[in-house]
């Protein structure tokens, strides 16, 4: 079985409006990412105060994970990215579109009343190899 990742795109719902994809279709082996948070595995440490630092960091994690799986960023297909205050989403979004620069995943963003450790950004995802 070959491994594809197309990308879904109608003119009969909504453009996207960032970096990312309508929809995704894809073939392959499933690697779901569980949501990670700004951990530097260095330090042990939450990386930074600021969502960019935060943000850059937690999809550092999402790539390690998808690296130990014989995946890239490429093969993403779909990334939920969980925020502690709306208010940073450009920002979040300007450190996403560094990491997924093409045929990007589908991807869902919403605010949460808290996430582990306090933190700022939580990411997960779904990549087919």
């Amino acid at each position: 079985m070959s491994n594809e990742k197309k990308i879904i795109s109608t003119n009969q719902a909504p453009s996207a409006i960032g970096p990312y994809s309508q929809g995704i279709a894809a073939t392959g082996t499933a690697v779901f990412v569980s949501g990670q948070i700004p951990i530097d595995p260095a330090t042990g440490s939450i990386a930074g105060g600021d969502i960019e630092t935060q943000a850059r960091q937690s999809l550092k994690n999402v790539k390690a994970v998808l690296e130990a799986a014989g995946a890239e960023l490429k093969n993403v297909v779909k990334t939920t990215v969980f925020l502690s205050d709306m208010n940073d989403f450009a920002a979040m979004n300007a450190v996403y579109s560094e990491f997924f620069t093409e045929n990007c995943p589908a991807r869902s963003a919403v605010q949460v009343a808290r996430l582990p450790k306090d933190v700022k950004v939580e990411i997960e995802a779904i990549a087919f190899v």
